[in-house]
C-alpha cells in the first residue's frame, strides 16, 4: 500500500543521505497547512490504533505493577536492513534486553517478539525462559498498539515501534539510528550523524515520513490515494481481497525470507 522511491539513498540507511532525511532538516519551513493535515493524521492513527503490524490480541495490563515504570521492548528481526545499516554495538535481540535492564534495574520491563520472528520465517528468536532473565513479561502474539499505550517508555534498537511510539507520546530511547533519532525527539544511545540537524516537531515528521516522502495506493482500487484513505482501508479491514497471485507472492516471500536483501 505504500512506496518509496529515492534517489539519494533511503529511509533505514543512516550512512548516507536519504530524501527523508533532507525532508526533516528543512521542515522547519512547513507551512501551516501542512502541519493542519499531519496532526489530524496523528490524531487519526491514534484513534484507528493502526500499526504496521495489525495482528496480535489486545493486551490486559491491569495486573503490572503501577508504581514501576513500564519498558516495552520491542523485538527485531536481525538481518532486518535497519539493523544491517543503523545499528550500533547493540545488534541482537537478547543484547538490547540486557542493556535495557542494565539501564532500568528497577523497571518493569515487557519484551514483545517480531511477529515474522514468532512464525519462524526470520532470525532473531529468544526463548522466552532466556529472555526472562532480563524482563519481567514476555507479550506472545501481543497486539503492537495496545503493548505501546500500557507502557511509559519503548526501548529500541531500530524499530519502527518505536516511531508509533512517539506519535503517541511516549518517550523513546533508540540504540541504534532509525530515521526518527537524532533530531532532539528521541534518547540516542547509539551511533550518530552530524547531517541530522534540525530539531522537527513530531507533527513535522509525521508530515515528512508518512505525508511527503512516501507514495500511497488504494489496496481497494488499486489507485494512489492519500495516506488517510489507507488508513481509513485498515481501520475498517475494507481491503481487496487477496487473489492466487498475492497467495503465491506470500509464498515466495515466505521461501525467500534468509535472502531478505534481494527483495526488501
Amino acid at each position: 500500500m505504500s512506496l518509496v522511491v529515492d534517489d539519494l539513498g533511503i529511509y533505514y540507511d543512516p550512512n548516507r543521505e536519504s530524501r527523508l532525511e533532507n525532508l526533516l532538516n528543512s521542515s522547519k519551513n512547513l507551512d501551516e497547512n501542512v502541519l493542519v493535515r499531519a496532526k489530524a493524521l496523528q490524531k487519526l492513527l491514534i484513534s484507528s490504533e493502526v500499526s504496521k503490524y495489525n495482528t496480535g490480541t489486545s493486551i490486559l495490563a491491569d495486573s503490572w505493577p503501577s508504581h514501576r515504570q513500564k519498558i516495552l521492548v520491542p523485538g527485531q528481526v536481525e538481518d532486518d536492513a535497519s539493523i544491517r545499516f543503523g545499528a550500533g554495538n547493540i545488534r541482537r535481540n537478547i543484547e538490547l534486553l540486557t542493556a535495557t535492564r542494565q539501564q532500568n534495574p528497577d523497571a518493569f520491563i515487557i519484551y514483545k517478539p517480531h511477529p515474522d520472528v514468532e512464525a519462524g520465517l526470520r532470525p532473531g528468536k529468544i526463548p522466552d525462559k532466556l529472555a526472562l532473565q532480563f524482563t519481567d513479561l514476555v507479550l506472545n502474539d501481543a497486539d503492537a498498539i495496545s503493548a505501546i499505550n500500557a507502557c511509559d517508555n519503548v526501548s529500541t534498537i531500530t524499530s519502527l515501534l518505536g516511531f508509533e511510539a512517539l506519535i503517541r507520546g511516549k518517550h523513546v530511547t533508540c540504540h541504534g539510528l532509525p530515521f526518527y533519532a537524532g533530531w532532539g525527539l528521541t534518547t540516542d544511545l547509539g551511533p550518530s550523524t552530524v547531517r541530522r540537524t534540525a530539531r522537527p516537531t513530531i507533527t513535522a515528521m509525521i508530515h515528512c515520513a508518512l505525508i511527503a516522502y512516501p507514495r500511497y495506493f488504494d489496496p481497494k482500487t488499486g489507485l494512489a490515494c492519500p495516506v488517510e484513505v489507507v488508513v481509513e482501508r485498515l481501520r475498517s479491514g475494507e481491503q481487496h481481497r487477496g487473489g492466487p497471485a498475492n497467495r503465491l507472492l506470500s509464498k515466495l516471500q515466505t521461501m525467500l525470507a534468509s535472502a531478505s536483501p534481494i527483495w526488501r
